[in-house]
């Protein structure tokens, strides 16, 4: 009869931090390179960074347009719960002006 395992401890003292495998995504993502706070900024100015970043890359395997709103669903879905409602709701408005930018129906 194998001897029984001790039971794992959730105790925060000695454990090692969590990878954070959505920032290294973030930081050297084959889609494009990003202004540092870009995400900060007003929806508009958002949408308009998104969209200047997306068609300067060469290294995008997509088109520009989907590359940009691919990369700010990325940043709204690894927010997760940590985004307050305002932040959500701006995020949202920078994904209607990246439409409105263009001219896709949303």
């Amino acid at each position: 009869m194998p001897a029984k395992q001790p039971r794992k401890t959730t105790k925060k003292a000695g454990r090692k931090a969590p990878k954070r495998w959505s920032k290294k995504v973030t930081e050297t993502s084959d889609a494009m390179t990003l202004d540092e706070g870009v995400f900060k900024k007003s929806p508009h100015a958002i949408a308009l960074s998104l969209k200047r970043s997306a068609e300067r890359s060469r290294r995008r395997k997509s088109t520009p347009f989907r590359s940009a709103m691919s990369m700010l669903t990325f940043y709204v879905n690894r927010g997760g719960k940590n985004l307050s409602a305002a932040q959500k709701r701006k995020l949202n408005e920078a994904k209607d002006e990246l439409r409105e930018l263009y001219g896709k129906a949303g």
